[in-house]
């Protein structure tokens, strides 16, 4: 998701065009590299039992089709001349000229940059050639995120899944909360009973984490309560339970990644001593920003022990 921050971000600070892009059944256009059978469908009879059906394409359910599928989409677009990213396997940049497109693919979802409405055009029709696709028009809604373009920048925002998290938990009539988490906690001594169904905590924690793509104002608090998954406490559900509060407050938080900036890159990183109060382990934070616009933000729990301040 950094890629993807970053991606948008250099996006529009250059004031390029975004546009999404749907393949319609992706995982049917691979070609199998190997031999693969499968047993005759139900209702499917043969004269001559005990035969089998001998795949010619890929079939969704087999282990090798999304390989099969991105490979296949990889040699469409190097044929049409575009590079592939060494610093992410999921970006393709093609130029020539002054012309450049950069494309963002995740399984069957492309992201389409251009600094050149008719090469845009021309590509589209290219790929639509090789594999029927969609095009859903300007970028507004990508992967459970709600883009939004003003003449400030780029908003990226996760409110109708921040929501649905705060309503799932039936939370939506609750007080709201200052803070995601309490100052000084030690959820790490917590010594309250076990939860009798530990999935819903789990659930709730993994569904926070990603959350994370457009809250780094709640990353501290989701890396703590991530850690108690496999034996979590009435205590560590009480502190979840506040992080909706928290969210319920601000559910159109969002981040902004800015237009017309200066593309320079800022790193602002932080760490304890020793807060942890079992293993010792200081915790590390940092946040990236390109062009005054977050693009990556982390809470680490340092490998080390801490001997000292210095």
């Amino acid at each position: 998701m950094a890629s993807v921050r970053c991606f948008l971000s250099v996006a529009v600070s250059k004031g390029w065009e975004l546009h999404q892009l749907d393949v319609n059944n992706a995982f049917l256009h691979g070609d199998l590299d190997k031999e693969v059978y499968m047993t005759l469908p139900p209702g499917f009879t043969c004269a001559t039992p005990g035969m089998v059906c001998k795949l010619q394409k890929s079939l969704y359910g087999l282990r090798q089709t999304p390989r099969q599928w991105f490979a296949k989409l990889s040699s469409e677009l190097r044929e049409y001349g575009f590079v592939h990213s060494y610093a992410d396997y999921y970006l393709f940049t093609y130029q020539k000229g002054n012309i450049f497109v950069a494309l963002f693919v995740y399984v069957d979802n492309i992201v389409l940059a251009s600094n050149d409405f008719g090469a845009s055009k021309e590509f589209k029709a290219y790929l639509h050639k090789c594999s029927s696709i969609n095009d859903l028009g300007p970028l507004k809604y990508f992967l459970g995120i709600a883009v939004a373009r003003g003449p400030t920048g780029l908003f990226l925002s996760q409110r109708k899944y921040a929501l649905e998290i705060v309503d799932e938990c039936r939370l939506l009539g609750a007080k709201l909360s200052d803070t995601p988490i309490g100052e000084n906690h030690k959820l790490a001594l917590a010594s309250r009973s076990y939860l009798d169904d530990a999935r819903r905590y789990r659930r709730l924690v993994g569904r926070l984490i990603y959350l994370n793509i457009t809250g780094p104002n709640v990353c501290y608090a989701v890396h703590i309560l991530s850690q108690f998954m496999q034996a979590p406490r009435q205590e560590h559900m009480t502190a979840a339970c506040q992080v909706l509060c928290y969210i319920k407050g601000s559910p159109d938080c969002r981040i902004l990644l800015r237009a017309n900036n200066v593309l320079h890159l800022s790193v602002f990183c932080d760490s304890d001593w020793g807060a942890c109060p079992l293993t010792r382990h200081s915790l590390t934070g940092y946040l990236v920003t390109l062009g005054g616009s977050p693009i990556s933000w982390k809470t680490k729990k340092q490998t080390t022990v801490s001997r000292s301040s210095a």
